[in-house]
């Protein structure tokens, strides 16, 4: 049986969500900066996206996360999050899963008790401060790319739940969050169906009334999922964040976290140095914090940081060959719900 080409992967989680990482084996990506890379992936060639993340090789709640070679000279590693619909600039708890195996492999250097990594995204520049003991990574602060406000409470028309209003905000993707009681239920693992569905429901609508165009990023211009947001009674927010065709995050979702923090911000909710905890539809838990401010392109905006865990929990390689029948990858409504066929 031929080996000769094969991709190395390692398995991490971050608060239940499966963020694998690809360590070896992955063909060079065209482009100048991520960005560049990020796009190339999702307008020329999305063959290593379709092969890693869509069955048989993958299963519905995952994202598999491309560590490449820095484009710029102040970051020690480079990452483009891969999922099912396409490349996406950022994510939170990707980042955390890639922090924790650029460390616990010793791909990156650990100092205890804590080693900073700095990381190139499609996004930005992510500045990574992981608590390390005994040779593990206990926690990791990802200071995000500067989140803002878009809309506050803009009115988007629905047939199911009539008029409702929803916030859109960056915070490393767009995000259009809504407040769950506007659907009638809970977040809870019992609605996780229901709140997939009705996520996708809603970012197909969103994508007909509300338009977005990052000020800064290229190829950045459309809602990337709807987070549905909750007050929990000891002043934590229960996220739910939805992702296309229709599965919901297991974690609290860190960029989700940082645009939440962003419409705080805009309302005058909080200041410089408050913090608020993300609690996930199965109870994980980040620490949102506000640790500065700043303007993208005109824009208010503030840094956030975001604090949560990650855990390797195994290695993966995958066989590379022609004579695979399946090889582009395939999905299926059994798993990803009727909406599949938005995967292409």
């Amino acid at each position: 049986m031929g080996w000769d080409r094969a991709l190395d992967l390692l398995l991490v989680h971050c608060q239940g969500e499966i963020g694998k990482v690809i360590v070896g084996g992955a063909p060079e990506i065209p482009g100048a900066t991520m960005l560049d890379k990020m796009n190339h992936i999702n307008s020329v060639d999305d063959t290593l996206r379709r092969f890693v993340t869509l069955e048989p090789r993958a299963s519905v709640a995952m994202s598999v996360n491309l560590l490449l070679a820095p484009t710029r000279p102040d970051a020690d590693a480079g990452f483009i999050v891969l999922q099912a619909d396409r490349a996406h600039p950022m994510s939170g708890s990707n980042c955390i899963c890639v922090v924790t195996a650029l460390l616990e492999s010793g791909r990156v250097p650990m100092r205890e008790p804590e080693t900073v990594v700095r990381l190139d995204t499609p996004a930005g520049l992510i500045v990574a401060r992981a608590v390390c003991r005994d040779g593990r990574c206990l926690s990791v602060s990802l200071d995000n790319v500067p989140s803002f406000a878009e809309a506050l409470d803009q009115e988007v028309d629905t047939p199911r739940w009539g008029r409702i209003k929803v916030d859109i905000a960056f915070g490393g993707v767009y995000y259009a969050i809504v407040d769950v009681d506007q659907i009638g239920i809970d977040i809870a693992p019992a609605n996780a169906r229901y709140l997939a569905e009705a996520g996708i429901d809603l970012k197909s609508l969103m994508s007909e009334q509300v338009s977005v165009k990052h000020p800064e990023l290229s190829g950045v211009d459309e809602i990337a999922y709807v987070m549905f947001r909750g007050q929990e009674s000891d002043g934590a927010v229960r996220t739910c964040t939805t992702l296309k065709p229709g599965r919901v995050d297991r974690s609290p979702c860190g960029t989700g976290s940082s645009a939440n923090l962003a419409t705080l911000f805009a309302r005058g909710q909080i200041a410089v140095g408050d913090r608020r905890t993300s609690r996930s539809i199965i109870g994980g838990e980040f620490i949102a914090e506000a640790t500065g401010t700043t303007e993208v392109g005109g824009r208010p905006a503030v840094l956030p940081r975001i604090t949560g865990l990650g855990w390797i929990y195994g290695r993966e390689q995958l066989r590379i060959s022609q004579e695979d029948l399946f090889r582009n990858g395939f999905a299926l409504s059994d798993s990803w719900g009727p909406q599949v066929d938005m995967l292409g």
